[in-house]
């Protein structure tokens, strides 16, 4: 039996990692960008590290560095992440469900390192089999590795690679977010998810300044998700 465990827990590790591999990859030019961005700003090679290593929310961070000005206003800031990451609320009471083989203290050491791509490896995981420790763990450990790495490389080139966005490799935040959206689509119903999210995003971006976009869009994409929900739940 002891010998048994370990070589389930090494199999589903090994899962984890081979399920995240096509996000690495992606992870490497956002994290990049992130770091040229940053020591672009003002910041120091270290600092962006740091912001990195304790912050690790790309959509944050990348917000946070929009906002950015010398002296930096730490109310805007802090309320803007605020803003991004309530989708974590969602994406934790989400994946919850899906840890009953997690032990209490496994279950407070994911949350810091749970992202959209943790979140949505593990929901899939969670759709055609337990969801392991050790799988999320693999899954969330390597995107926070190659993330802060990524970003460390991209703060010492910065200065020779100038604007990243000329080349294109900020569009590898989307690309990845329309992987993920993919993956979860369920036809109709979820079109008209997205398209009331999307919509209500770009109206609030367009008439409203700061990120009340990001909240909008996910209260919306929340209230057709609800509304469609009740509906076929309800006896015809």
């Amino acid at each position: 039996m002891h010998s048994i465990l370990p070589t389930q827990k090494r199999r589903e590790f090994a899962y984890g990692l081979r399920a995240a591999s096509p996000l690495l990859v992606a992870m490497v030019p956002i994290g990049g960008v992130f770091g040229a961005i940053a020591v672009s700003k003002g910041l120091s090679p270290l600092e962006a590290c740091l912001m990195s290593a304790f912050v690790f929310a790309g959509g944050a961070q990348f917000v946070a560095m929009d906002l950015w000005t010398h002296p930096a206003s730490w109310t805007a800031l802090g309320f803007s992440a605020l803003l991004v990451n309530l989708r974590h609320i969602l994406m934790s009471a989400s994946i919850a469900a899906k840890m009953e083989g997690f032990k209490t203290w496994q279950r407070w050491l994911a949350m810091p390192v749970l992202t959209d791509e943790s979140w949505a490896l593990a929901e899939f995981r969670g759709m055609n089999r337990r969801l392991s420790p050790a799988f999320f763990a693999a899954a969330a450990l390597s995107i926070y590795i190659v993330w802060n790495l990524s970003t460390l490389a991209g703060a010492l080139l910065g200065a020779v690679m100038g604007d990243t966005t000329v080349i294109g490799l900020d569009f590898a935040f989307t690309a990845v977010f329309i992987v993920l959206l993919m993956g979860f689509w369920k036809g109709r119903e979820t079109g008209f998810v997205l398209l009331a999210s999307a919509a209500a995003a770009f109206l609030t971006h367009k008439y409203i300044p700061g990120a009340w976009y990001i909240a909008a869009g996910a209260l919306a994409g929340l209230a057709v998700a609800a509304f469609a929900q009740e509906n076929l739940e309800k006896p015809v």
